[in-house]
């Protein structure tokens, strides 16, 4: 093949690619399936490495760095990124109209109204079209240079398209991570022994935060553009012009902006809005309301903290007032010491609240948090049940003394040690039945080695008998000794032993994760096992291999290895294949993807699957099981009691099929194993 044809294939790629990007983010009009555009970027990757010199920081392949950075550089923002000033009620936003008027001595103007995603302020700066530069908001004044991590965001253009395009240009905009993306997030977490992030923006600042950016890739991060900062020529006379021109760059701009003619029209569209921001898979906690005509928002200026001519207003959060009847203390699989406040149950935004997690001992402090607090929660992101602030009025006189940390792990005793750097206690004992009792919960559950009838209460009698003292010994288990077990017949005692059986030939991804590496839930378990083919294959692997591998990164390729290099882990693992455990690889053909490229979301019960099983048939089938209906939905599966997600997908014109339809589809009668 000739230099120069390379050249024009790779330059005809790269133009493909964009395009796509920009029907898929900018227009929501995708053209092609996952699965096409996955193949045209590998193509695209492989004529790369054959011509490495034609590699330009701009092309789709270079997104994610592949060096983390030592730490993050400050720059200046040549105009600040001001704060807005929030309202809160209708009158204040009149009080906000009657300000405008004042200040421009008439009533000749109109509005631009957006929803306020609840993310982070970010700064992205292109010359010649490329970008440069993305930086965020900090201070105001200076923010950090996190430009490694903003390119690793689909959405945000590394070359902007069409034509005119100023030779500098500073786009602003928010990046805020989608609701389905927070939420597998949280669940990647939670399955590898990690705290869970509060709400969506939380988990959207740590992921722009991380210094590894191949972490950050994983994260799902997105990005609107709100703003037309500096220019080198002007693009438009107004704010909604601005807008339109910043899509006509490529630049992904919200589809529910709308104008309006006066401050009647404002309020409306803010009061619609909160009755239906529940609808959308991003955070909203408002709406930002914009003069439009740039020639008066310069007339009115700034107050030097706030512009005058943008105002945000706030949605009211969901709170409610309860009571914590005790807080506990609960020790994860890994050893970590978690408070949890018991409250007396509460209805917040459509569910009973019992629990909240306090998250570490710091918040617990911070708070002052006793037990018989009158205390306000509210749903952080409208996700996750958080204790605001404690009632000072409800305490009395007799109150109880503040919370004590605990210096002993409330299970075993044995000693506790904060996390270097960090705010968790953990128990150190390796012993502990606590940890015993999640590790094996944990092992046998849905996500891992799915073995049924060994329920908490059974794993608790058979480490008080000491007949399991590790995840190993369940394989070591004979029917006599479960059979004299409390409330255990010979039927029952025969299920588990059979069920300890077939667990043997699980596949070895979820031998993988039901070991409890840290940081190693299951979709990275899935990525070793695919990697590797055998067990023996991921623990021979060194750093370097484990870190080079897409979607594990350092941080998670330290924690495998020296997983597999603790010789008491090692012993645990040689019992496990002593006592007849056998993973087997999952090897996959094209042929084997019936629903390769579609993003499938599942609602109400269904008779064949649990959710678990009917998610991992999705993903097995080349599919992807989202949570939300949107327009990019290939279809609805809905079972019996089918919720909201049914109406959403009759509302969008979205397929919607049922049980008997789906097993159909895939070529089966009943699910498989």
């Amino acid at each position: 093949m000739k230099s120069e044809s390379i050249q024009q294939q790779i330059e005809q790629l790269r133009a493909e690619i964009r395009r796509h990007d920009i029907l898929y983010y900018v227009h929501n009009r995708p053209e092609i399936s996952d699965t096409e555009y996955d193949r045209l970027f590998a193509e695209l990757k492989r004529l790369e490495a054959q011509r490495p010199d034609l590699i330009t920081p701009d092309s789709p392949t270079q997104r994610v760095s592949e060096r983390p950075l030592e730490a993050f550089v400050s720059v200046k923002h040549t105009v600040p990124m001001l704060s807005i000033d929030n309202t809160y009620s209708d009158e204040e936003l009149r009080a906000f109209d009657e300000r405008v008027a004042k200040g421009l001595g008439h009533r000749e103007y109109e509005f631009v109204v957006e929803p306020k995603i609840d993310g982070l302020a970010m700064s992205l700066h292109y010359e010649g079209g490329r970008l440069v530069r993305a930086a965020t908001r900090g201070d105001g004044e200076t923010g950090d240079d996190v430009t490694t991590n903003v390119r690793t965001i689909r959405s945000v253009p590394l070359q902007l398209a069409g034509s005119n395009i100023p030779g500098m240009l500073e786009v602003r905009g928010e990046v805020y991570m989608p609701r389905p993306a927070f939420e597998e997030l949280n669940r990647l977490r939670q399955e590898a022994g990690e705290s869970e992030f509060a709400n969506p923006r939380n988990a959207a600042a740590g992921s722009l935060k991380l210094l590894d950016a191949r972490i950050t890739a994983t994260r799902g991060l997105a990005f609107f553009a709100y703003l037309v900062g500096q220019s080198s020529e002007p693009v438009a006379e107004g704010h909604w012009g601005g807008l339109l021109r910043l899509k006509e760059f490529g630049l992904p701009v919200n589809p529910h902006i709308e104008r309006a003619a006066n401050i009647d029209k404002v309020i409306a569209i803010c009061n619609s809005w909160h009755r239906k921001k529940d609808s959308l898979d991003y955070p909203i906690d408002g709406m930002v309301i914009k003069l439009d005509r740039y020639d008066q928002q310069q007339q009115l200026g700034t107050t030097g903290r706030a512009p005058r001519w943008c105002i945000a207003y706030k949605f009211p959060a969901e709170q409610a007032e309860t009571v914590v009847n005790s807080i506990e203390v609960q020790v994860g699989k890994t050893g970590t010491l978690t408070p949890v406040a018991n409250l007396k149950p509460v209805p917040l935004a459509g569910t009973t609240v019992k629990r909240a997690t306090l998250h570490n001992f710091e918040q617990v402090q911070r708070l002052d948090v006793r037990i018989g607090d009158t205390v306000v929660i509210e749903k952080a992101g409208e996700i996750i049940p958080q204790v605001v602030r404690v009632v000072e009025k409800g305490r009395s006189l007799f109150s109880t003394k503040p919370f004590e940390i605990p210096t002993r792990c409330p299970e075993c005793g044995g000693p506790v040690r904060k996390d270097e750097k960090g705010v968790y206690l953990r128990c150190v004992n390796p012993d502990c039945p606590a940890q015993l009792l999640e590790r094996l919960k944990y092992f046998v559950g849905r996500g891992q080695m799915d073995i049924d009838n060994l329920g908490p209460a059974l794993l608790e009698q058979l480490i008080q008998t000491g007949l399991v003292r590790s995840i190993a010994d369940l394989y070591q288990l004979t029917f006599a000794q479960v059979v004299q077990l409390e409330r255990m017949g010979d039927k029952s005692a025969a299920n588990v032993i059979g069920a300890i059986e077939d667990s043997k030939h699980r596949p070895l991804w979820r031998l993988i994760a039901g070991l409890g590496i840290r940081h190693v839930g299951g979709q990275s378990a899935e990525i070793l096992a695919n990697q590797f083919g055998t067990l023996e294959g991921v623990m021979k692997a060194d750093v370097e291999t484990l870190g080079s591998i897409d979607q594990i990164g350092p941080i998670i390729a330290q924690s495998i290895y020296d997983f597999f290099h603790d010789e008491k882990n090692l012993r645990i693992i040689r019992a496990l294949l002593d006592g007849g455990v056998k993973p087997q690889a999952v090897l996959r053909t094209r042929g084997e993807q019936p629903l390769a490229g579609k993003t499938i979301v599942v609602t109400g019960t269904l008779k064949h699957f649990d959710r678990d099983q009917i998610e991992r048939t999705i993903k097995d089938l080349g599919g992807k099981a989202a949570s939300s209906v949107s327009k990019k939905t290939s279809f609805v599966l809905a079972g019996e009691k089918a919720g909201s997600k049914l109406n959403k997908a009759r509302e969008l014109g979205v397929k919607v099929i049922d049980e008997e339809e789906f097993l159909r589809m895939i070529g089966r009668t009943e699910p498989s194993q």
